[in-house]
């Protein structure tokens, strides 16, 4: 697999220099990607702007990462400005997957889900004993 990596101490970029996300790349992505992981990267993204096509395993490792990076408060984000190839993206039904065009985009992205968990393990303030004998129906 041709790529590049950069590591940043938010993300790891890895810019795929593949025409095809098929075959044994898939394969070599996903060791890749698990090492990252043991590294202590949860959120990717991945420059795809050379890719054109993916087959089935390619689909699966996509769904796969994806998962991890979700199960782990993560984001993976994919770059594309191709509209054909996003749509094969869009049609593989990967569930949250963020298909965005430029890296600004991307490391945008990866921040403000970085904000949400934050604010999502927050406190919310909300405590049931607040709403006792609070009756959300109208008497008329």
């Amino acid at each position: 697999m041709n790529y590049k990596l950069e590591r940043s101490e938010k993300y790891a970029l890895i810019d795929l220099k593949e025409v095809a996300f098929a075959e044994e790349v898939p394969t070599t992505f996903e060791e890749l990607v698990r090492k990252l992981f043991r590294e202590g990267y949860h959120n990717l993204i991945v420059a795809m702007n050379e890719t054109k096509t993916l087959d089935s395993n390619g689909v699966i490792v996509l769904r796969k990462v994806n998962r991890l990076c979700i199960n782990d408060l993560g984001i993976l984000v994919v770059i594309t400005k191709d509209e054909d190839f996003e749509d094969l993206l869009a049609d593989s039904k990967i569930p949250d997957l963020t298909i965005l065009p430029t890296l600004e985009e991307a490391v945008d992205a990866v921040f403000m889900n970085d904000l949400e968990n934050e604010f999502g393990a927050g406190d919310d303030d909300y405590d049931d004993e607040d709403y006792d004998g609070v009756s959300e129906t109208k008497d008329v």
